[in-house]
């Protein structure tokens, strides 16, 4: 019986088949009122000219990791590094790419919206478009739309346990714009008091000495304090109104 250092000095992994492996990312902000996605287009084919989610091969020389993979391929199709970024799922299946079968782990991050440009050669063009339709489109490749779908479900579910829509924001904001990107996502209301006992009982903020004009008051600014972690609370936001 071999050990396993010859084992391993034997092995030939072209043996075996190997399934396409990629990291794609669903990217949200809040951009003109509307809760988007940053979609590329795509310069190549399989699939040119469709919108999809950026992201790619992994790189076994660079990438330590499916995050490293997916941060990389944001900063490079489209200049972000987002401030919150979560594994969600893996999707996997011979029908999900027409270049076979294929495995792709997706991640889904949060961003104050601003403007992407194309930072590869395999795209041509990014853009925060609206979750709102996403679904009944057909320029949408692969099987991104219910990735995003599913990315959608998760960040609803994290917003009614935590304050994590403040991703979404400037580093510098005002309580009003916790609440509407808050109902933004959850695509309902929120009682204002409701949600400023979490803002106080997170400790995640601080003010930041300076405040912004709104109508006749000014509002002040807050931001995360130095290192603060996202802080999940036991209870339902809607069941604490």
């Amino acid at each position: 019986m071999s050990s396993e250092h010859e084992y391993l000095a034997q092995y030939d992994a072209s043996r075996y088949p190997s399934p396409i492996v990629t990291v794609d990312s669903v990217l949200f902000s809040l951009w003109q009122q509307q809760l988007c996605v940053l979609l590329v287009q795509r310069a190549r084919h399989p699939q040119r000219g469709h919108w999809g989610l950026p992201g790619g091969f992994i790189d076994l020389l660079q990438d330590g990791s499916t995050r490293d993979t997916a941060l990389r391929k944001l900063r490079e199709k489209t200049g972000v590094n987002p401030p919150w970024l979560e594994q969600l799922a893996t999707y996997s299946g011979p029908d999900r790419d027409p270049r076979g079968w294929s495995l792709t782990t997706a991640w889904y991050a949060l961003i104050a919206a601003e403007a992407c440009s194309a930072g590869s050669d395999d795209v041509s063009d990014a853009q925060w478009q609206p979750v709102a339709g996403l679904a009944q489109r057909s320029d949408i490749a692969f099987d991104h739309q219910q990735i995003v779908a599913d990315a959608l479900q998760r960040l609803r579910q994290k917003t009614l346990y935590s304050l994590l829509p403040v991703y979404c924001l400037p580093a510098a904001f005002t309580l009003t714009q916790l609440q509407e990107v808050t109902e933004t996502i959850l695509a309902r209301p929120v009682q204002r008091k409701s949600l400023i006992r979490r803002f106080d009982a997170s400790e995640m903020f601080e003010e930041t000495g300076e405040s912004v004009a709104t109508g006749a008051r000014k509002a002040k600014l807050y931001r995360l304090k130095p290192g603060a972690d996202i802080h999940h609370f036991s209870r339902n936001l809607m069941s604490e109104e």
